[in-house]
């Protein structure tokens, strides 16, 4: 059996998440956990984050539940408005972040939201994924390549199509997947008291 965890980096209520993810995947090193990003802003969606006005209540919800902390840098890209949120960039970035370090994939997606949450950069940009990657202990040179070379974008097609192959559409999700046998753990909000419940119920047959 193993995880599988949706996430969109773009994503507030994932990045309320990060925590719980975090300490599911801590307390059970013998689970592998597969990240896969999925697509939240692309097409259509990918429009200037002013356009999207409920972003600032559902953002003090998300901080009220989890107590995620939105970065200063973060609200004056809200406030301004003309940032676009492009969830292929910031799949393309997972999946060179989690080329260099596949065992740490959860820990570096969780770097990445805190970039645009807290720091307020572009996930688009190569200068983000060489910080990250410096932050992190990564060969920079490497994770800025794979970022930028064309492959990029069939990595970030294949996890939309994971994503999809789950039924996965709304993050953050995370599944416990056993062969053809999937079981929800937690969509959206979820504590890490909670998934353990479930996790329990999954891993005991029960």
């Amino acid at each position: 059996m193993k995880l599988s965890y949706v996430f969109d980096a773009y994503c507030g209520w994932s990045y309320g998440f990060a925590d719980t993810m975090r300490r599911i995947a801590a307390g059970h090193p013998e689970l592998p956990v597969e990240v896969v990003s999925g697509g939240l802003f692309t097409g259509d969606r990918r429009r200037p984050i002013g356009a999207f006005g409920y972003v600032q209540g559902s953002n003090a919800k998300i901080a009220e539940l989890t107590g995620a902390v939105f970065g200063d840098a973060y609200e004056r890209l809200v406030a301004d408005g003309s940032f676009v949120m492009d969830s292929e960039d910031a799949a393309r970035g997972m999946a060179a972040l989690r080329q260099a370090a596949p065992g740490r994939a959860v820990e570096l997606a969780a770097a990445l939201q805190g970039a645009f949450y807290r720091d307020g950069l572009s996930l688009s940009d190569p200068a983000t994924y060489r910080r990250l990657a410096e932050a992190h202990g990564l060969d920079a040179d490497r994770v800025v390549a794979a970022f930028t070379a064309p492959a990029s974008r069939a990595a970030a097609g294949a996890d939309f199509a994971r994503a999809a192959a789950l039924r996965v559409d709304a993050y953050p999700t995370l599944l416990a997947v056993d062969g053809d046998h999937v079981r929800l753990l937690a969509r959206g909000h979820a504590t890490a008291e909670e998934v353990e419940r479930r996790l329990a119920t999954v891993l005991t047959g029960n």
